[in-house]
C-alpha cells in the first residue's frame, strides 16, 4: 500500500472502479484504508479536485432578457414609428402646429404598447434555472471521514478522491466511491436509476465486466443516493462534476432550449407582415410621388407610412396570446397539470411521441404481489397499492384462503420472514421499510393473517440478515405457548432456497421433493421472471435448539418448501384507457426504464404500450449504437430498458431527428436532461425530484400518466383558438393597411386613420373579443385527429388565404364607404366626419367577424349562441365602448374623431353588416363545393 503522504497522481478518471478489485482501487488513490488521508496528502488534492460542489453555468442576466425582448422585428419596427411620429410631432410643435392638441400622444401610446410588450417577455422569461441549484443541494450533506487514522465529521463540500467515508441508515451521500464494507447494506438509487426497488450493495462483486450500468454496480456507491438499511464504508472515487450526479448536472448546462412551435410561428409572422408593410410603404411613396412628379406629398406620404407602419403590426396579439396561454394554465391546473413555462400550453397540442419513465408514471411505484405458487395450486392475488385488501383468485374465481393450508404456511412465513411495517396515512396504506417486504405484508393480510397481531402469538429470537452473497434472509422464532420448539422461516432466490429443501407443504400434509416438482417449480419461476415479476421463493423447518449466529448454513437446510410468491410495481389501472386515448389521438407512447428488459416489456404490454412483437432495447445494446443507427432504431422500439441518463437523452434527440414532437416524462434526477431537451418536459408533482421539476415545462400534480391526456386535450384547444383569434386579428389590420394605402392613391387630402386610432382597434377592438374566441370550448373530435405538424407554418391550412382574403373584402367595404362618404355630401355626411365614419366601420365590421370566425364549416345559427357567453359579453361591451369614442366628448376629443348623427351610424353599421354576411356565405360556398367535389 502507498503512503498517502507522497505526492499523488490522479488516476484516470474514466477508469472503470467498478470492475478492479479494492486493493486496486486502493493504490490508484494512494490511501491507507486503517488511516485515512494525511493533512498534507489533503491540500494537494483539493487543489487539484475543488469542492465537492456542483458546478452552475453562467446564464444571462436580467438586463440581457430584458434588452433581448427589444430584439423583435415588430417592437423595432414600432420604436421606430414613434420615434418618427415624435419627431413630425416635435416639428410641428416648434413651427406652432398641433392646434392645441395632446403633444406626442401618438408617440406615447405607441412606446407604452412596446414597453408592455417587453415586460410581458420579460417576465415569461426570467425565471431563474433552478435546476443546477437543486442538484447542488443534494450533493452536500454532512459526513463522517477517516483521515489522520481518526473519525472526523465534516462538510460534504470538503471530501476529496480517496477520503474513506462512512455511512449508516439514513444517510445521504455526497459522493461516488467503492464500498469497502458492507454490512446488510441497501441503498435507494431511485434519484438516479428511476427505480423503486433499493438495491442491495456488497464489497467484491464478481462478474462485473464490460458495460455495466448504474443499477447493476452492486459494489458502488453514488452521490444523491439515500441509504435505507445497513452500515458500510467506501472510498471516494468521484467528487462533484466527475460524480454521476455531476454528469447530470454537465447534461443539463449543455441542453439548449429550442423555441417552441408557437414562439417560431410568431416570429415567423412578424418577418412576413414587416416585409409585407415595408413593401407596401414604398409602393404607396413611390406611387404618390410619380402622381405629382415631384416629392411635395413627401410628408403627407410619410404620415402615411407611419399609420400603415401601426397597422400592419397587431400589438395586441402578443398580449392576448398571453392571456390565452394563462387561461389554458389554468385550465390545465383544473385537471391537475401545472404549468410552468406558458409556451408550453400551446406546444402540447403538437405532441405525437410521449416517452415516460415507468417506475411512478405508467406504475404505482409500489411493489404489489401479482402471482402465488404453491406446488399444488396457483392463485392470481388483485388489491392495489400496500392496502391489506384484495382477493385470492384460482381458475377464475376468488377462494377463501383459510381452506388452503400450504398457502396459509406461505402467507405466515411472508409475515414473519420480515422487516417492514405497515401504516395507514390520510387514508392510504404506507410501507415503512422496504417496499418488497410491504407488498408481503399486504399479502398476508389480504389472507386475513396480520402484522399487528404476531406479538402476541409469536416472539422472533433471532436472524440470519440477507446479503448478497447468500441471497436470502431468515428469522428464528417461537409461539407464544411453546417456547422449547423453535422455527425457521426463510425468503429468498428461489433456486437458492428450493437447493435447500427436501420436502414441501401440501394441504394435506408434507411430501418429499423429488426431481420432478424441483423442475417444475423451476419452470414455474422462470415462467413468472419472464413475465417481468419479481420471484422470491419461501421455506421453513422446525429447530429444536436455538442456532447461534454461526449456524445460519446448518440451520438454513433440509426445509420445507412452501412456495413462489410473484410482485411487480403494479401498472396504474386508469394508464391502460390513457394509452388508448393516446393511440386514438395520434401519440405514440413509448416506455423508457432503468429496470429489468422482463419487467419493462411485462408492463408495457399490460399497459398496451407494447406487443409481443414489439423490439426491445437495453441501454448496452444502445451504447452501442451510433447516432444515425439509433435514429433507425427509435422508429420501431416503443421499450427502453436498463438505460442511463445519456441514454435517455440521446433517443429524445433520436426521436427529434426523426421529426418527432417528444414530451418526455419523469421523476428522478437522472431524466432531467432529457426533459429540458424535449420539446414537452413533464415532471411528476409528488413523487418528483425538486430537479426534476426545475427542468421540465410541466408538473403533473397528481403523478397521473392520464393527467397529460387531459394536458394535450387543452393544448390542442389552446392551438384552435390561438388561430381563430391570428384569423381575426390580422384579417383586420391586412384590411386597415389596404384602406389606409388606398386613401393617397385615390386622391384622398388625408389618411382616414390616425396612429393612436389604429393602436385603438388593434388592442381594444380587435383585442377584447379575440380573449373571448381564446375561451371557445373544444370540438367534440378534437382527440379523435392526429396533431398538427409543429414545423408547419402559421400561415398553413388555409390560414393565410383566409386572412388575405377577409382583409381584401374589409378593404373593399371600407374603401366603397370612404369614397361615398367622402365624395357625396348630398348624403348628409359631413366632410369632416368621413374619417370617423370609416375607423366606426372598421371597427363594428370586427365585431360580426368574431361572431362568425368561430368556424370554419357551421353557419353562426347552427352554432349554440351561448356556447361562448363570454364572446357576447366582449361584442356588447366593445362597441359601447366604440360608440363612447364618439359620443363621450372628452374621448372623442382625446381620439380627434367627428360626432356622427344617427343616419351616418345606421351607414356604419350597414357596411359592417357586410362583413358578417361575407363569411357566413363563404361557408355556405365552400360546404357546397365540397359536396359537389366528394359526389364526383
Amino acid at each position: 500500500m502507498r503512503d498517502s503522504s507522497r505526492s499523488f497522481s490522479p488516476p484516470d478518471q474514466h477508469l472503470s472502479w467498478y470492475q478492479i478489485s479494492i486493493q486496486k482501487v486502493l493504490g490508484q488513490l494512494q490511501v491507507d484504508p486503517q488511516q485515512g488521508l494525511a493533512t498534507g496528502t489533503l491540500e494537494q488534492r483539493q487543489k487539484i479536485y475543488g469542492s465537492n460542489e456542483i458546478e452552475e453555468g453562467h446564464g444571462r442576466s436580467p438586463w440581457e432578457i430584458l434588452l433581448d425582448q427589444f430584439k423583435d422585428i415588430m417592437l423595432i419596427m414600432l420604436i421606430v414609428v414613434a420615434i418618427i411620429s415624435g419627431v413630425l410631432d416635435f416639428i410641428e410643435l416648434r413651427n406652432g402646429g398641433l392646434d392645441g392638441s395632446f403633444p406626442f400622444k401618438d408617440t406615447i401610446a405607441i412606446l407604452t404598447i412596446v414597453i408592455i410588450n417587453g415586460v410581458l417577455g420579460f417576465v415569461q422569461e426570467s425565471r431563474a434555472e433552478k435546476a443546477l441549484a437543486a442538484l447542488k443541494k443534494m450533493s452536500s450533506p454532512s459526513v463522517r471521514v477517516l483521515r489522520n487514522g481518526q473519525v472526523q465529521e465534516i462538510d460534504g463540500k470538503s471530501v476529496v478522491p480517496g477520503d474513506i467515508v462512512f455511512i449508516e441508515a439514513g444517510s445521504q451521500l455526497c459522493a461516488d466511491g467503492v464500498l469497502l464494507e458492507a454490512a446488510n447494506l441497501q441503498i435507494r438509487e431511485s434519484a438516479l436509476t428511476g427505480e423503486a426497488t433499493p438495491v442491495v450493495k456488497a464489497v467484491n462483486v464478481e462478474g462485473l465486466q464490460g458495460e455495466t450500468s448504474l443499477g447493476d454496480r452492486l459494489n458502488m456507491v453514488f452521490t444523491g443516493t439515500e441509504v435505507l438499511k445497513g452500515r458500510g464504508k467506501f472510498v471516494v472515487t468521484a467528487t462533484a462534476m466527475t460524480t454521476e450526479l455531476g454528469k447530470i448536472a454537465t447534461m443539463l448546462q449543455n441542453v439548449e432550449s429550442e423555441a417552441t412551435p408557437l414562439q417560431k410561428r410568431m416570429a415567423q409572422l412578424g418577418n412576413v407582415l414587416v416585409a409585407g408593410s415595408i413593401a407596401i410603404v414604398v409602393l404607396v411613396v413611390i406611387i404618390g410621388c410619380l402622381q405629382v412628379g415631384n416629392l411635395s406629398r413627401l410628408k403627407e406620404l410619410v404620415e402615411v407610412s407611419l399609420s400603415m407602419a401601426v397597422a400592419v403590426v397587431p400589438e395586441g396579439l402578443p398580449a392576448v396570446i398571453t392571456v390565452t396561454l394563462a387561461i389554458g394554465t389554468q385550465r390545465m391546473v383544473k385537471r391537475n397539470a401545472l404549468i410552468r413555462k406558458l409556451p408550453a400550453v400551446e406546444t402540447l397540442g403538437s405532441v405525437d411521441t410521449i416517452c415516460s419513465d415507468k417506475t411512478g408514471t405508467l406504475t404505482q411505484n409500489k411493489m404489489v404481489v401479482q402471482e402465488v405458487e404453491t406446488l399444488d395450486h396457483a392463485f392470481r392475488v388483485t388489491g392495489e397499492g400496500y392496502a391489506p385488501t384484495g382477493e385470492f383468485i384460482r381458475r377464475g374465481e376468488a377462494i377463501t384462503p383459510e381452506k388452503y393450508a400450504a398457502l396459509q404456511q406461505l402467507l405466515l412465513g411472508c409475515l414473519l420472514c420480515n422487516d417492514a411495517n405497515l401504516g395507514k396515512d390520510s387514508n392510504e396504506w404506507r410501507v415503512i421499510g422496504d417496499p418488497t417486504e410491504g407488498a408481503l405484508l399486504a399479502l398476508a393480510g389480504k389472507g386475513n393473517q396480520h402484522y399487528a397481531e404476531i406479538p402476541k402469538q409469536w416472539r422472533r429470537l433471532g436472524e440470519f440478515p440477507f446479503s448478497s452473497e447468500r441471497k436470502r434472509m431468515s428469522v428464528i422464532g417461537s409461539s407464544a405457548d411453546n417456547s422449547k420448539s423453535y422455527e425457521l422461516f426463510c425468503k429468498g432466490s428461489p433456486e437458492i432456497i428450493l437447493e435447500r429443501c427436501l420436502q414441501y407443504q401440501t394441504d394435506s400434509g408434507i411430501q418429499q421433493l423429488e426431481a420432478g416438482d424441483r423442475r417444475e417449480i423451476l419452470q414455474r419461476n422462470e415462467h413468472l421472471a419472464q413475465r417481468g415479476l419479481r420471484v422470491l421463493g419461501f421455506g421453513y423447518r422446525n429447530l429444536s435448539e436455538m442456532p447461534t449466529a454461526q449456524d445460519s448454513n446448518t440451520a438454513e437446510k433440509d426445509m420445507i418448501w412452501l412456495g413462489l410468491v410473484g410482485m411487480l410495481d403494479a401498472p396504474r389501472p386508469e394508464v391502460r384507457d390513457a394509452v388508448v386515448k393516446c393511440k386514438a389521438a395520434g401519440i405514440r407512447p413509448i416506455m423508457i426504464t432503468g429496470d429489468h428488459p422482463f419487467t419493462a416489456k411485462a408492463i408495457a404490454q399490460n399497459l398496451g404500450i407494447a406487443n409481443t412483437e414489439t423490439k426491445t432495447l437495453t441501454g448496452i445494446e444502445l451504447e452501442k449504437l451510433s447516432q444515425p443507427k439509433l435514429e433507425a432504431a427509435v422508429k420501431d422500439v416503443n421499450v427502453y430498458a436498463r438505460v442511463s441518463p445519456e441514454h435517455k437523452l440521446r433517443i429524445v434527440q433520436a426521436l427529434q431527428t426523426n421529426g418527432r414532437f417528444v414530451a418526455m416524462t419523469g421523476d428522478g434526477v437522472n431524466d432531467a436532461p432529457a426533459l429540458k431537451k424535449a420539446d414537452i418536459g413533464i415532471a411528476m408533482g409528488i413523487t418528483g425530484t425538486d430537479v426534476s421539476k426545475e427542468a421540465s415545462d410541466m408538473v403533473l400534480l397528481d403523478d397521473n400518466f392520464t393527467t397529460i391526456v387531459a394536458a394535450t386535450e387543452e393544448g390542442r384547444v389552446v392551438f384552435t383558438n390561438i388561430r381563430n383569434f391570428i384569423k381575426y386579428i390580422l384579417g383586420s389590420n391586412i384590411g386597415e393597411v389596404l384602406t389606409i394605402a388606398a386613401a393617397p392613391l385615390l386622391g384622398l387630402p388625408t389618411v382616414p386613420l390616425s396612429p393612436l386610432q389604429i393602436l385603438w382597434m388593434n388592442l381594444v377592438t380587435d383585442g377584447v373579443p379575440a380573449l373571448a374566441l381564446a375561451l371557445e370550448p373544444a370540438e367534440p373530435d378534437v382527440m379523435q385527429r392526429r396533431p398538427f405538424s409543429p414545423q408547419e407554418s402559421i400561415f398553413a391550412r388555409g390560414l393565410g388565404f383566409y386572412m388575405v382574403r377577409v382583409g381584401i373584402i374589409f378593404a373593399i367595404i371600407t374603401i366603397s364607404l370612404m369614397m361615398i362618404s367622402f365624395n357625396h355630401p348630398e348624403l348628409g355626411i359631413d366632410p369632416d366626419s368621413w374619417k370617423t365614419m370609416v375607423f366606426t366601420t372598421l371597427c363594428l365590421s370586427q365585431m360580426g367577424h368574431a361572431i362568425a370566425v368561430r368556424s370554419q364549416t357551421r353557419l353562426t345559427l347552427e352554432l349554440n349562441l351561448f356556447r361562448n357567453p363570454y364572446l357576447i359579453w366582449a361584442v356588447t361591451g366593445t362597441t359601447l365602448l366604440q360608440l363612447s369614442l364618439i359620443y363621450v366628448a372628452p374621448i372623442r376629443n382625446f381620439f380627434e374623431t367627428q360626432y356622427l348623427t344617427l343616419t351616418q351610424l345606421a351607414i356604419c353599421l350597414g357596411f359592417s353588416t357586410l362583413m358578417f354576411v361575407w363569411v357566413e356565405l363563404e361557408k355556405l360556398f365552400f360546404r357546397w363545393f365540397l359536396s359537389k367535389r366528394q359526389a364526383k
